[in-house]
């Protein structure tokens, strides 16, 4: 079965549609106003509307208040919440009760120290996105283009369902299943000719690199 592939920061109609051609299992809208894939609730749901039904509409916010996700999941109707900041296993709970949707909770990780973050919310987020830290100076959680060291999530539970993010594109891709083996993948400036800006051929670059690495999984596989 080939690995999930979630698309992040959609904006156009062109990118929300060629993603879910492409194969994208998750599509991403980003709320969070000082990013540049930032997105009024409204306009994403208009964009989800497109495909809904056809691929998992993620809305991805950063330690949004009630109001906030009041407002996002009337007018999204989201499958799933991506928390990306620094949301609480008790905020995680409320979360899940309030709206009734599944929570997938993002960490940034530098170093082995930051997967031990993880452990009180296992039980808890139904999935987990690991992306990089990012670089100094940046107000972005995410979206920054910049990887880590993927042999760090060896030191992970194996039972942990999680996607891998962090400067992910068409060059190194191959290498990011390889070390990890990774049960989902996402990406938003990996397929952007500049930020916010998706590029539909870096997008198709992008799962034609994914669609090899499956394959060459598959083979290796079968070999064994």
């Amino acid at each position: 079965m080939k690995r999930d592939i979630k698309i992040c920061g959609l904006k156009t109609e062109e990118a929300v549609d060629k993603a879910v051609a492409l194969g994208a299992t998750h599509i991403g809208f980003i709320f969070f106003p000082k990013s540049p894939r930032n997105i009024e609730p409204s306009d994403a749901g208009r964009l989800a509307d497109r495909v809904r039904g056809r691929v998992k509409i993620v809305a991805v916010t950063v330690d949004a208040d009630s109001d906030t996700l009041d407002e996002i999941v009337d007018q999204l109707s989201p499958d799933i919440l991506q928390l990306h900041g620094k949301e609480s296993p008790e905020r995680v709970l409320t979360v899940k009760a309030v709206y009734g949707l599944p929570v997938m909770k993002a960490f940034s990780v530098r170093e082995a120290d930051d997967l031990k973050k993880v452990d009180p919310y296992i039980g808890i987020a139904d999935r987990f996105l690991f992306d990089a830290k990012p670089p100094a100076g940046s107000e972005l959680p995410g979206g920054n283009g910049v990887s880590f060291d993927w042999k760090l999530m060896h030191l992970l539970d194996g039972s942990v369902d999680y996607m891998l993010s962090g400067g992910l594109n068409k060059d190194n891709l191959a290498e990011a299943i390889q070390l990890t083996g990774a049960p989902g993948i996402d990406t938003s400036s990996g397929v952007e000719s500049a930020p916010g800006v998706k590029d539909l051929g870096l997008m198709e670059a992008f799962f034609e690199a994914a669609n090899k690495a499956d394959d060459k999984t598959a083979v290796a596989g079968r070999g064994k």
